[in-house]
C-alpha cells in the first residue's frame, strides 16, 4: 500500500534557510531516509543529504525528525503519527553546510583531547589479560557508531555554543569514563588522573544528568546511568577523599 506524505524539510546554508514543504510518495516499510531519498529522485534534486549505510551502523544520516534527534535510516514511517507533517531538519547542536548536512567537527576536535588508552607496562599485545566482568563493561560503550546524536541533544552543547569549548559532551565523557574504568589501563602511572581529567578539563561537572543522551542513543547505550553517573561518582570521591586532600597538603609541604 502506497500513500502521499507531507514532509517539510529545511533547505539552505550556514547563511540561512528555512522549511520547504513536499508531498512525497511512501511505500509500506519505508524509512525516513527512503522518502528523502525519493524526494531527491524527484522533487528537489540538490537536496543535500549525508548518509552511507542505511543500516544504523554507520552514524551518517543523523537529522532531527520531529524535533527530536534521530538516524533517518532507522526511523520507519509506520512509527510517525500518521496523517502528521513529517518535519526533517538538520542536528541544531553544529553549524549547517547545507540543508540536512551539519559540519560535526566539534566532535572530532574532542575525540583528539581524549588521551588514548596506556598499555601496562611489560605486558605486549595479546598478553593482556582480563576477566569476563570487565570486557563486558567496555564492550557496551564500544557500540557506539559515532552518529553524535546524543552531542545533539545534550542542552549543555545544544542550548550553549559558549560551553563547547570546555565541555567534551557525553559521547567522550563516556570515552573517559571506559578509560577510567579499564583494568589495565595505566595512564596513572604516567601522572594523567583521568577522573580529575574529566573534571577539569572535559566539563564532567556541567552534565546534569537528564538522562537525554540515552534516550536517543541508537544503540541503547545506557550512557547516563553506566558511564556518567558512575564517573561522576569516582570523581568526587577522588576530589574529597580526606587522605588524598592530606596527601596532596603533604606533598606541597615537601617542596
Amino acid at each position: 500500500m502506497s500513500y502521499d506524505a507531507h514532509f517539510r524539510v529545511w533547505r539552505g546554508d550556514a547563511a540561512g534557510g528555512e522549511l520547504a514543504d513536499y508531498t512525497v510518495a511512501v511505500h509500506d516499510g519505508e524509512v525516513v531516509l527512503d522518502v528523502i531519498h525519493r524526494l531527491q529522485a524527484t522533487e528537489a534534486t540538490d537536496l543535500a543529504v549525508r548518509w552511507n549505510c542505511k543500516a544504523g551502523k554507520c552514524g551518517s544520516c543523523s537529522a532531527e525528525i520531529n524535533g527530536r534527534p534521530r538516524l533517518m535510516c532507522m526511523t520507519r514511517m509506520s512509527s510517525l503519527p500518521s496523517g502528521e507533517t513529517v518535519t526533517v531538519t538538520p542536528m541544531r547542536a553544529f553549524p549547517v553546510v547545507r540543508d540536512l548536512v551539519t559540519d560535526v567537527s566539534f566532535n572530532y576536535a574532542k575525540a583528539r583531547e581524549v588521551p588514548a588508552f596506556v598499555p601496562p607496562p611489560g605486558l605486549a599485545p595479546g598478553e593482556y589479560r582480563m576477566k569476563q566482568e570487565d570486557v563486558g563493561r567496555s564492550q557496551e560503550f564500544r557500540k557506539c557508531i559515532e552518529c553524535f546524536l546524543c552531542q545533539d541533544t545534550c542542552h549543555v552543547v545544544r542550548d550553549h555554543e559558549e560551553n563547547k569549548a570546555a565541555f567534551a559532551g557525553p559521547r567522550f565523557l563516556m570515552r573517559v569514563a571506559e578509560l577510567d574504568m579499564h583494568p589495565l589501563d595505566a595512564a596513572a602511572e604516567t601522572g594523567l588522573d583521568r577522573k580529575r581529567a574529566a573534571q577539569e578539563e572535559h566539563g564532567l561537572g556541567y552534565c546534569n544528568i537528564t538522562k537525554c543522551c540515552t534516550e536517543v542513543c541508537p544503540e541503547h547505550i545506557k550512557i547516563t546511568d553506566n558511564a556518567l553517573i558512575p564517573l561522576k561518582e569516582r570523581a568526587v570521591d577522588r576530589k574529597y577523599d580526606p587522605l588524598v586532600w592530606l596527601g596532596n597538603k603533604i606533598r606541597r609541604r615537601g617542596a
